[in-house]
Formats: C-alpha cells, sequence, structure tokens
C-alpha cells in the first residue's frame, strides 16, 4: 500500500526492555500493547555481561499470548554454537505462529570471551564477519528440511506425519533431508536441522547497522536494518550505503528494510517537543539520539523523515516502557494513522507479511544443491 505523501506504508517497531522485570506478564503486557498499536515487531535486547532473563526464552513465553506482532529477540553470533541458534529461532518461529526475527549482535568484550574461556575478545571486523556466516549457515540449515516434509522418528522408525514444528532430533520423511556441510573462518557445522522449517522459510534476520563493521554483514543478510541518526540525512546516507552494498551482493535493495532508530522520552506528555529534539531532529546523547517531548510533535518528526525516503519506518526505545509505549499507541499511532502513513490493521499473520517481505524459496528444493 501507499502512504499519501508517495511512499510505501510506514514500518514502526518498538523495544520492550525492562530492566527491573524479571516476570512474564511484565513483558506480556507490552508486546499485546505494541499489538493493539499495529507495530510489526518488538525487540527484546540480550547481553551476557548484562544481568536479566534471556531474551529468547521470554519472548517464547510471550508468542502464545500474542496473535499478530513479531517476536525478535538478540541473539549474539560470538561464543554461541550456530547450530543451537538457528534450531532455537527454528523454535520461536513455530511457536508464535511465524512471527520470529533475529536481532544478530556480536560480542566484542575480553569480560565477555571470559564467560566462555575459548578464545580472546576479536576485533569487531572479524566478529561481525563470522555473524554474517553464523546467519548464512542458519539460512541453510532452514532450508536442509523442506516444507510440509512429513517427520520419522529415526528411533521407532515411526511416521508422525507432517511437520508439527517439534524439533524432536527426527529426520524428514518427504524426500531426504539436505546435507550441509558449512565451514566458517571459527566454526563448523553439518546438517541437516533438527527443527523443520520454519513457517516464514526463514525468520527475519535483523541487524543494527549504526556500527560501520555491522553493515557488510546487514547488507548481505538482513532482512531489517535499524541505523541510529539525528537528522535524516544521516540516517538516508547510511541507507543508500547500505542498499548499494545489497545490490553488489545481488540482492534486490527494496528487499532490505532500512529503520531509523530513536529512544523517545514522552513523559511531558503533550507538551511541545524541547529545542533540538522535535522538528530539528533529536538530540545526539551519548546512547544515541533522543527525543524528548509529546507523542503529537514525535509523529510530526516521524511524518516529516518518512516523506523525505531516509527510512522505511522506525524503531523506538522507550525511555518507560510502559508509560511511552503507551503513549505512543494512543498517541504518536493514531495521528500517522489518521493521516494515512501507518496501517489499521495487520496484513497477514506472519512478520514476514507485515514487513511486505516475501517468504524465501528453499534453495534445495529449488537447485537441487547439497551445500
Amino acid at each position: 500500500m501507499t502512504a499519501p505523501n508517495g511512499r510505501g506504508l510506514l514500518h514502526l517497531a518498538a523495544a520492550v526492555d525492562q530492566r527491573a522485570a524479571h516476570d512474564a506478564p511484565a513483558h506480556v503486557e507490552l508486546a499485546r500493547l505494541a499489538e493493539r498499536g499495529g507495530f510489526d515487531f518488538v525487540t527484546l535486547d540480550d547481553a551476557f555481561t548484562r544481568p536479566g532473563l534471556d531474551a529468547l526464552a521470554v519472548l517464547a513465553r510471550v508468542a502464545p499470548a500474542t496473535t499478530r506482532v513479531g517476536l525478535v529477540p538478540t541473539v549474539t553470533t560470538t561464543h554461541t554454537e550456530p547450530f543451537r541458534v538457528q534450531a532455537a529461532v527454528a523454535t520461536l518461529d513455530w511457536v508464535s505462529g511465524g512471527r520470529a526475527g533475529w536481532c544478530i549482535d556480536v560480542s566484542t568484550t575480553e569480560g565477555e570471551a571470559r564467560l566462555f574461556g575459548r578464545r580472546h575478545a576479536a576485533p569487531a571486523d572479524a566478529l561481525w564477519r563470522e555473524a554474517g556466516q553464523v546467519a548464512d549457515a542458519a539460512a541453510r540449515l532452514w532450508d536442509s528440511r523442506e516444507d510440509g516434509a512429513a517427520v520419522r522418528d529415526t528411533a521407532t522408525g515411526r511416521s508422525t506425519g507432517r511437520s508439527t514444528g517439534r524439533p524432536t532430533g527426527r529426520s524428514a520423511g518427504r524426500g531426504r533431508p539436505h546435507r550441509v556441510d558449512f565451514r566458517g573462518d571459527t566454526f563448523a557445522v553439518r546438517g541437516p536441522s533438527t527443527a523443520p522449517r520454519p513457517p516464514q522459510g526463514h525468520p527475519v534476520r535483523v541487524v543494527d547497522a549504526t556500527d560501520r563493521h555491522a553493515r557488510a554483514t546487514a547488507a548481505r543478510y538482513a532482512d531489517v536494518a535499524l541505523v541510529q541518526g539525528a537528522t535524516p540525512a544521516q540516517v538516508g546516507a547510511v541507507r543508500a550505503q547500505l542498499h548499494a552494498a545489497a545490490l553488489a551482493h545481488g540482492r534486490d535493495p527494496d528487499e532490505l528494510r532500512v529503520l531509523a532508530a530513536l529512544t523517545v522520552d514522552l513523559g511531558d506528555g503533550e507538551r511541545a517537543a524541547e529545542r533540538g529534539h522535535g522538528g530539528g531532529g533529536p538530540r545526539q546523547t551519548a546512547q544515541g539520539p533522543l527525543y524528548r517531548g509529546g507523542p503529537v510533535d514525535l509523529a510530526e518528526l516521524i511524518a516529516a523523515w518518512h516523506g523525505t525516503g531516509a527510512a522505511d519506518g522506525f524503531h523506538l526505545t522507550p525511555v518507560e516502557p510502559g508509560r511511552d509505549l503507551e503513549r505512543l499507541v494512543n498517541g504518536t499511532v493514531a495521528l500517522l494513522q489518521h493521516r494515512g502513513l501507518f496501517r489499521t490493521f495487520y496484513p497477514g499473520s506472519t512478520l514476514r507479511e507485515h514487513l511486505g517481505l516475501a517468504r524465501p524459496a528453499n534453495r534445495y528444493a529449488v537447485t537441487g544443491g547439497t551445500s
């Protein structure tokens, strides 16, 4: 669909991080609120050295309590086993009915490396190259099982019918599972996957491309790239870089959604945005660009940025999750919907459908390849 400004409708996502929340209901409440506002997806950050719950496990709990909103946990590719990561993300896609994403991140510090004791911290460019290889290996493993394949329990030899979505170490019965033998710079994996092919084919891969080291990986493997910027020109410049790099990798740049990433503080209610936070753009802080003001001015800012073509949408991180997300839904989103810039209903049931992204074909079923 096209907005009145001649561009596609906005895409909106929100972070639901709550440092003090150590139970599922708090996250369920925020995810349901975001779903009521029609957000494409919510994100939940994670890191090895930060206290808190496991993001992927929390969103697996949120999945049955929601029906439409996408669920995107951060899962680092550093110090983790690629085979287990892809199976866990595939499982989230199954339990959510095709609404899973995966925010790919890396761990750069020596403190994080010491938690595992396998290797020392590596430079950011090497870690992001490894992250790209993990993303590539995951996609191959997701394709190692064909859509709708019957599953056969290798212990009993009994077929359980079509894929149930429960990864149990079974092998596919429709055709043969496709062998995957992938070698990266720091790891090697051999398939097929133990999990059935995810409902989306490939769960949506998200990369924060603000750091220049992450951009090559985002351009080649991401479905959604997040970019921090205090002006539309800054975000637009990175978007142009990402699209050019995607094209160089043989991708259609229109299949890469670029979202401007802002932290928002709506604590002043309807008060106009402070100087440096409103129409002139957010204020740059050590933590990234920050908007402070009311939901009306934020809607104007989002509409203005979107009108320039700088981004396909926005990823918003509330300073106070409960307060700010409610004001986003009841104020900013409602205004954007009234102006015809944001949808009033979900176009489908999967995250790919929300984002207008095609479901990837199985590379092995199409080409008959084995690696």
